[in-house]
């Protein structure tokens, strides 16, 4: 038996991780976004950086944003784990637009929090429209 979520299961939670984090971003949602994660999750926000915790990283990256928008597509599920892309306009506190868009790679445990992230991404300065996979909010 396996200990990971079914795939139903492992569906469920990687689309609550993309309406979650659709929500909590703009909304700069620290605790919000930490509750999708086991309190041992591993999180790299790209490949050739160490890992840190979600929150960490939340409140890293919130503090430097004064604005956000953005948006997820639709998750593909294989067993525990999910690769769901994403998209966002980040303004800074000094009023500076970046585009970052990227794909989250996810390991789910049993109870549907998150155990593992894996995020690959590029960014661009200034605003570049959202891409054809990225529904409206």
């Amino acid at each position: 038996m396996s200990s990971g979520p079914t795939p139903r299961d492992a569906a469920e939670a990687a689309q609550a991780w993309a309406d979650e984090w659709a929500r909590a971003w703009p909304a700069a949602d620290v605790e919000a976004l930490c509750a999708l994660y086991a309190p041992d999750a591993r999180f790299h926000s790209q490949s050739l950086r160490d890992h840190e915790s979600p929150r960490s990283y939340v409140k890293r990256v919130f503090a430097e944003q004064s604005r956000a928008e953005c948006r997820f597509g639709t998750p593909i599920v294989s067993g525990d784990r999910a690769a769901i892309d994403w998209w966002g306009v980040i303004e800074d506190r000094d009023g500076g637009l970046e585009t970052v868009a990227g794909t989250s790679l996810l390991r789910f445990g049993a109870d549907g929090r998150v155990l593992e992230q894996r995020d690959a991404w590029g960014s661009a300065p200034g605003r570049v429209d959202a891409p054809h996979w990225a529904p409206r909010a």
